[in-house]
C-alpha cells in the first residue's frame, strides 16, 4: 500500500545574498495511513516550510527546487493549481500553530467552515451548515448553536482552535498536519486539545504529521519521530527508539532540556548557541558548531545515514564512528 504521504529529496529555498539558500534541504519523510508522525526539532529548522511545501503553499519569493511528493501515491508537483485545490483539505488539511492566521477576522466562524464544506462537496448551504454544527458538537465546543453565528475576537484561543480543528476536518482528510498545534494555548487548555486529537486521529483513522519542538508532546501522541536540524534530518525511527534510545547529539541534548527530565534543585540543562540562519549553515554536519562530540571530519563532511535497529537511523560521525560504520 502507498504511504499517503511520501517525500524524498526535497529541497526548498528562499534568496539569499547573492544565490538562493535552501531552508529544506534534501529531506526524505514517509508517513503511513493512520500514523502519526512528529517532526522534531528548534525554530528555524525548516519544520513548518517543510509542511508547507507539502502543500505547495510555500510563501513567496521562496520554491520548491527538487525533490518528490507524493500524496497517495500521486506526485502533486506537476498539478495545476485547481487540481491542488482539491489536494488540499480533501486529501491533507492543516491546523497552523496561531488559529487567527487560519480565521478571517469578519467573517463568523460557522460561515467560514460552510465555506470549506462545499469548497469540496456539493451540498446545499443548509446542509454545510448542519454538517458545521456536527462538526463543532464533535471538537468539544459548547453551545455550539450559539458560537456557529460568533465572530473570530469573540471566542478563546481554546475555542478558536477548535474551530479551525473543525475546518481541517471538514472533508475527512487522509492526513492531517498539525504545525505546533498547542503553543499559543495555556496548559489545561494544550491538554484538551492534545486529547482531542488523539481522539480525532483515531476516530477517523487519519495519518497525523505533528510538527513540535515539545518532546513531551511526542511521548503522548506519536507513533514515529523525526529530528530535523538546520533544514536536514537528523536522526529518525520509532517514538520508543527515539525518546529511550538517541543517538544523535542534538536529539539527547533536546531530550536533556525537558523539563520532566530535570533534577529538582539543579539547572535546567540546555544546548549551547543557537541554529545559525542558513545563510550561515556550516559545509559539513550543521550541528558540529554546538556539538560536545564533534572531531575532524564533522565541519567538512556531511554525515550518512548509520543504521541502528530496524526504522532507527541517525546521520552523525560520531554515532557512524562508535558503530564501526
Amino acid at each position: 500500500m502507498s504511504p499517503v504521504l511520501e517525500v524524498q529529496g526535497l529541497v526548498t529555498s528562499f534568496p539569499g545574498d547573492g544565490d538562493r539558500v535552501p531552508v529544506v534541504d534534501g529531506i526524505d519523510l514517509r508517513i503511513g495511513s493512520g500514523e502519526v508522525l512528529a517532526l522534531v526539532g528548534e525554530s528555524g529548522c525548516g519544520k513548518s516550510v517543510a509542511a508547507l511545501s507539502c502543500l505547495r503553499l510555500v510563501p513567496r519569493p521562496g520554491r520548491i527546487e527538487a525533490g518528490r511528493i507524493a500524496v497517495d501515491g500521486r506526485d502533486i508537483l506537476p498539478l495545476s493549481v485547481p487540481e491542488m485545490r482539491r489536494v488540499r483539505g480533501h486529501e491533507v488539511s492543516m491546523i497552523f500553530q496561531e488559529p487567527m492566521t487560519s480565521l478571517n477576522p469578519v467573517t463568523r466562524v460557522g460561515d467560514q467552515v460552510v465555506e470549506a464544506i462545499r469548497l469540496h462537496e456539493r451540498v446545499s448551504r443548509a446542509a454545510a451548515r448542519a454538517r458545521t454544527l456536527e462538526l463543532f458538537r464533535r471538537v468539544g465546543i459548547p453551545d455550539p448553536e450559539e458560537r456557529l453565528d460568533a465572530f473570530p475576537h469573540q471566542l478563546s484561543g481554546g475555542l478558536k482552535q477548535r474551530v479551525v480543528i473543525a475546518m481541517a476536518l471538514a472533508a475527512v482528510p487522509k492526513l492531517l498536519i498539525a504545525d505546533e498545534p498547542t503553543t499559543a494555548l495555556d496548559v489545561t487548555i494544550q491538554a484538551q486539545i492534545l486529547q482531542l486529537l488523539r481522539d480525532l486521529q483515531r476516530e477517523y483513522r487519519m495519518a497525523v504529521w505533528l510538527i513540535t519542538h515539545d518532546l513531551g508532546i511526542v511521548n503522548e501522541l506519536a507513533d514515529r519521530v523525526a529530528v530535523m536540524y538546520a533544514g536536514r534530518i537528523v536522526e529518525e525511527g520509532s517514538r520508543l527508539d527515539v525518546l529511550a534510545g538517541a543517538a544523535h547529539p542534538y536529539t539527547r541534548g533536546l531530550l536533556r532540556s525537558m523539563p520532566a527530565r530535570a533534577t529538582p534543585g539543579e539547572r535546567l540543562a540546555e544546548i549551547p548557541g543557537v541554529v545559525p540562519p542558513p545563510d550561515e549553515w556550516p559545509a559539513g554536519c550543521r550541528f558540529a558548531t554546538r556539538c560536545e562530540r564533534a572531531f575532524e571530519p564533522c565541519s567538512s563532511e556531511v554525515p550518512g545515514p548509520t543504521d541502528l535497529s530496524g526504522s532507527h537511523r541517525a546521520w552523525c560521525h560520531a554515532v557512524a564512528r562508535e558503530r564501526g560504520a
